[in-house]
């Protein structure tokens, strides 16, 4: 008689450390579902994002972004010209679409931060994703500042969580702590630079990795792990 294997799929816990003002990240989540969507009935995720700021003394004030880039990496307008058309170029590929003009100013990120956190604590699975998105979209997508209370509440709106609840989370300083402390985990863990995807608390795949690298190395970790 001719035996039949139940097809197993293997969930990895995915931790998804990075800030919505770096491109880099925009690229690599949505390079990292296009992998999650090939290996889809083989693998799922058990998703969580992970605060880190680039910038955690920017003023509420923001800056212009290349002034900032110049001013922190030393970089002139043409190089970061250059560095512009490769990020539209990669961000295609995985399926995201920078605003062709740039970004124009770089803003603090740490409210959309706790907003991020709290969606996690207290909304249903997969909305801290969704909100996840909503705000590397805005900033990269659109250039809207993800300091801005009204920005920040119409990603809320946008996928479906409780505004009252998230301006109540916004006037206070509800969840400061808790992004704090994940904060210095994880860079007590030696993560310096995002995105930095680590699969079950053990792997890290570092950077903005296009989608077939995040394929093989979610294959392997999942064989490694049966």
């Amino acid at each position: 008689m001719a035996r039949y294997h139940a097809r197993m799929t293997k969930t990895l816990k995915i931790d998804f450390v990075s800030d919505v003002s770096c491109p880099w990240c925009a690229i690599g989540l949505s390079a990292l579902e296009q992998a999650l969507t090939a290996v889809q009935g083989d693998i799922q995720a058990d998703m969580h994002f992970q605060p880190f700021e680039l910038n955690p003394q920017m003023g509420p004030e923001g800056q212009d972004v290349t002034e900032h880039l110049t001013q922190k990496y030393g970089s002139t307008a043409e190089q970061q010209a250059q560095i512009r058309a490769t990020i539209r170029q990669r961000g295609a590929e995985a399926g995201f679409a920078f605003k062709a003009e740039g970004r124009g100013r770089i803003w603090n990120t740490f409210d959309a931060h706790r907003l991020l956190t709290w969606a996690e604590a207290e909304g249903q699975p997969g909305q801290q994703h969704a909100l996840k998105k909503a705000l590397l979209e805005a900033y990269h997508g659109r250039a809207e500042s993800p300091a801005d209370h009204a920005v920040l509440l119409a990603c809320v709106k946008a996928v479906g969580l409780d505004a009252t609840r998230a301006a109540a989370v916004l006037a206070s300083d509800e969840f400061t702590e808790a992004v704090r402390e994940r904060e210095q985990f994880f860079t007590g863990h030696g993560i310096h630079s995002v995105p930095a995807v680590i699969v079950n608390d053990r792997h890290l795949i570092s950077g903005g990795q296009p989608a077939e690298a995040y394929e093989q190395a979610l294959r392997q970790i999942a064989a490694e792990a049966a």
